[in-house]
């Protein structure tokens, strides 16, 4: 029998997991004699969207995400939830699994009520990486704008009228100023949906102005969120008033509280804590700096996509908003050594590697050069105990080189690619020496690891 699937595959980046996942879950249905149409969910937007008739016609849905999505055009359809990671390193399992354990969705209000006072620590992640994946183009865009208007001039920007004045409202006073207020709705959004998105914004503008930053902007959307959710679920109008409650009720009631929670409790705190980061790392010494970029690329390339790596970019986005630059350069020096290493390996070692491995390599080098650390994931599937070690241990160099240097980056992606604007990397050769460095690491140290072929791989390699 022919089993007909469709997919939803979406990351908080919607650049690497999102179409590797498509990719291996189209291979493993190939394989299998199943059709499979996927839909991704990427950072320009749904692409190869599933139509009312996709949907009707198929077996059972899979849905690998690590954001959010609005799943009511599935309802009553057979479901499997699951992480792109899992998609991406585990396609056979995944759809065998979604035809065996798939259930019945249903987006009933009962189930609603019955879920509208847990907060799963699964759910905390997915609504955090929601917010974050609709506040990276702010991010990039902003950092950009910023970094041109240096062209003309570090300080050129506080001569009115001028060009450079022009790049730095849009960057700085528009883009940046958007970026706290975009997390925490979106956080807000995707735990409430839409009653939790006017609160959210409106305690993220609260967080931005009070000097709470990201971290207040993180706080704001999941009180916003959950109070909006609470009150959606718990207060009971007459039917006759029940039309005020999404646009009178809901957002009165939830941005009260949301801002005077933030007002009188919250962003006091959290301000002086940003300040305290924000000098620390002003003031960092040679040692800690190094310290700091050591841990924070170890982090990056412990899971390569996944909620560790995730944790460390998300710290050096948010610090974006506070002027601090360091952070993010070390972040993604690190994050593209782990490809990068994985394509130096195989040419280091050819007699070790496959055919197939030797191709993927040369993707894998490729995809690191655009910071997408994914690029390792088929080589860390295989054989992890020798990769991952291989990966943390160039990346904590290249982050750790990165912040002795002093080098910053202005957007928090685009590897290699934004060299080529002015001012968007500081110290650009010495960056570039610390991916070179954390690479050759890496490179050497899997290529040492690695274990020749077997008999069976170096057999089916003769045929």
């Amino acid at each position: 029998m022919t089993h007909k699937i469709v997919a939803i595959t979406a990351c908080p980046t919607g650049v690497a997991h999102t179409f590797m996942a498509a990719e291996a879950l189209e291979l493993s249905a190939k394989n299998s004699g199943y059709e499979l149409k996927v839909e991704t969910r990427g950072s320009v937007g749904a692409k190869n969207t599933l139509s009312q008739e996709d949907i009707d016609q198929a077996d059972v849905v899979i849905v690998a995400a690590d954001i959010e999505l609005d799943l009511a055009r599935f309802s009553g359809k057979k479901l499997y939830k699951t992480s792109t990671g899992n998609a991406l390193k585990k396609a056979n399992d995944v759809i065998a699994l979604a035809l065996e354990n798939g259930k019945i969705y249903q987006t009933t209000k009962a189930k609603a009520t019955d879920e509208s006072t847990k907060i799963e620590l699964g759910g905390i992640y997915k609504h955090l990486m929601t917010g974050v994946s609709h506040m990276l183009p702010l991010v990039v865009a902003g950092g950009l704008c910023i970094a041109l208007s240096f062209v003309f001039g570090i300080e050129a920007f506080k001569e009115e009228g001028t060009l450079a004045a022009a790049l730095m409202q849009i960057g700085g006073k528009s883009a940046f100023a958007l970026m706290v207020p975009v997390l925490a709705g979106f956080i807000a959004f995707s735990i409430a949906d839409r009653p939790g998105l006017a609160p959210g914004l409106i305690g993220g503008f609260i967080a931005a102005s009070s000097g709470a930053g990201f971290i207040g902007g993180i706080i704001a959307g999941f009180i916003a969120g959950y109070s909006a959710r609470f009150v959606v679920q718990k207060v009971v109008l007459p039917q006759s008033m029940e039309a005020l409650k999404p646009i009178l009720i809901v957002p009165l009631i939830s941005s009260l509280f949301t801002g005077l929670v933030l007002i009188y409790l919250v962003a006091g705190p959290v301000a002086q804590t940003m300040t305290m980061l924000t000098d620390f790392l002003s003031s960092m010494t040679s040692a800690n700096a190094v310290l700091l970029g050591l841990i924070l690329g170890a982090m990056q390339c412990f899971d390569l996509g996944g909620p560790v790596n995730k944790a460390a970019y998300t710290f050096g986005v948010g610090l974006l908003a506070s002027q601090s630059y360091l952070p993010m350069a070390a972040i993604m020096a690190a994050g593209m050594v782990p490809a990068l290493g994985m394509g130096l390996a195989t040419y280091l070692s050819k007699n070790k590697f496959t055919k197939t491995e030797q191709e993927a390599g040369k993707a894998s080098f490729l995809l690191g050069l655009c910071f997408i650390s994914e690029g390792a994931i088929p080589f860390a599937a295989k054989d992890p105990m020798r990769v991952i070690p291989s990966t943390m241990a160039g990346g904590a160099l290249a982050g750790a080189l990165s912040m002795f240097f002093g080098c910053t980056l202005m957007a928090p992606h685009g590897g290699l690619f934004v060299l080529a604007i002015p001012n968007a990397v500081g110290n650009v050769g010495l960056y570039i020496v610390s991916i070179i460095a954390g690479t050759i690491v890496t490179g050497a140290m899997y290529a040492f690891l690695k274990q020749g072929q077997s008999a069976v791989e170096a057999a089916v390699e003769q045929a």
